[in-house]
């Protein structure tokens, strides 16, 4: 081995070891530390960990007619999660399978303080048209592992091209806020109580995308075969700590907005549908809070009250000082291995985690890729000793 070549491994080994940009850390403290907790055979969106430290994934159905829509990890493994019987809808059976009791196309997983998980059930393979009945939100309570409610969306909650995609619930578990990143942008708001559901802000300039944007992935225009670039809406979704302020953004997109959540709620038990929800008055109500740059997932801290931001075209996590508003984003991690960083959370003692799904690697964008795409679970450690057992990024 050549003293240039030994060099060069090295180099590639750091990279790999989850070595993020020196002047970021400077900035940080401690180093971030990268730490691959799960791989998978099949493209993995969404993440959330339980106050008990449970981890569950999920899987969309996009080029692929996933075998498994929600999992819990057990051992570093995805087990279907309530049960294999919820996580048997198959696209070739779709005229057999009831779709209200069954997973479509899982799109999100978000455990709240309650102590139940809440599943987004977009309801449209392939991103495509709406499945009657498909389009859902389905609570299960994590101790007993049962359904306890669902929630079904319709017309004019969502539309037929409309697709679900992140959610947020209030720390008093009574409110659920999600974003509809299909053809139409919009947020929904809902009960969770009652049921009952309000579709606010839809096609509204801060949940569309921008046509000044372009996504890109491994510095080139990300298209599909037929020219297509990346049209995401609205999609990225973060609640402050104390439920006060509700952040979203589009992927095609580069702002971040914000709105006081009691702009948006306390319409459930109206009589009549209040002032307060049309699009006029919330427009009036948003924040412009700064620029993030094509992002996907949010999140904010529980413990540190910052804001972490993908950046896919950076293969990066980011961080927004949200007390600081002048301040713009830091860059927390950038790893060769960060293809597409897509959904974030947070466990009990604050780890972050974050999946990668591989969007530019998928068959979708590129022709000949293989339709079961391989895909990571990370955590992303500050300094903070790993805990037993957790595979160091290879």
């Amino acid at each position: 081995m050549t003293h240039h070549h030994g060099a060069r491994l090295a180099l590639a080994c750091l990279l790999l070891a989850g070595a993020a940009p020196a002047p970021a850390l400077a900035q940080q403290g401690a180093s971030p530390r990268l730490d691959k907790v799960a791989s998978f055979d099949h493209q993995v969106t969404g993440v959330t960990v339980a106050r008990d430290g449970r981890i569950f994934v999920n899987f969309p159905r996009w080029s692929e007619d996933a075998p498994v829509s929600v999992a819990e990890l057990k051992d570093g493994k995805p087990v279907p999660y309530p049960d294999a019987g919820w996580n048997s809808w198959r696209n070739a059976k779709k005229d057999e399978i009831d779709p209200k009791t069954h997973f479509v196309c899982v799109q999100s997983v978000v455990a709240d303080a309650q102590d139940r998980l809440w599943v987004v059930d977009a309801g449209a393979p392939a991103m495509g048209a709406v499945v009657k009945d498909g389009p859902k939100l389905v609570g299960i309570d994590l101790k007993t592992n049962q359904v306890i409610k669902t929630i079904p969306f319709d017309a004019p909650t969502i539309l037929q091209a409309s697709y679900l995609n992140d959610i947020r619930i209030s720390p008093d578990g009574k409110t659920a806020y999600l974003t509809d990143s299909g053809a139409e942008g919009a947020l929904v708001v809902v009960d969770l109580d009652s049921g009952s559901a309000r579709r606010v802000l839809s096609g509204h300039p801060s949940t569309m995308p921008d046509k000044g944007v372009t996504v890109t992935a491994d510095g080139q225009p990300l298209r599909r075969p037929d020219g297509r670039g990346v049209d995401f809406s609205a999609d990225g979704i973060a609640l402050s700590p104390d439920g006060r302020t509700l952040y979203w953004q589009a992927i095609k997109g580069k702002t971040l907005y914000s709105l006081p959540t009691d702009a948006l709620t306390g319409w459930a038990t109206a009589t009549v549908v209040p002032e307060m929800l049309t699009d006029r008055t919330l427009g009036a109500k948003i924040v412009t809070v700064g620029e993030n740059g094509p992002a996907d997932g949010l999140l904010i801290g529980r413990k540190d009250g910052r804001m972490y931001v993908t950046s896919p075209q950076d293969n990066a996590v980011k961080v927004r000082d949200l007390a600081n508003n002048g301040a713009g984003l830091t860059t927390l991690v950038q790893d060769p291995q960060l293809r597409w960083p897509d959904t974030f959370g947070e466990g009990p003692d604050g780890t972050i985690y974050v999946t990668t799904s591989h969007i530019q690697d998928s068959a979708d964008y590129k022709p000949g890729a293989p339709i079961s795409l391989p895909t990571e679970l990370w955590a992303i450690r500050t300094g903070a000793a790993a805990p037993a057992g957790a595979a160091p990024a290879r």
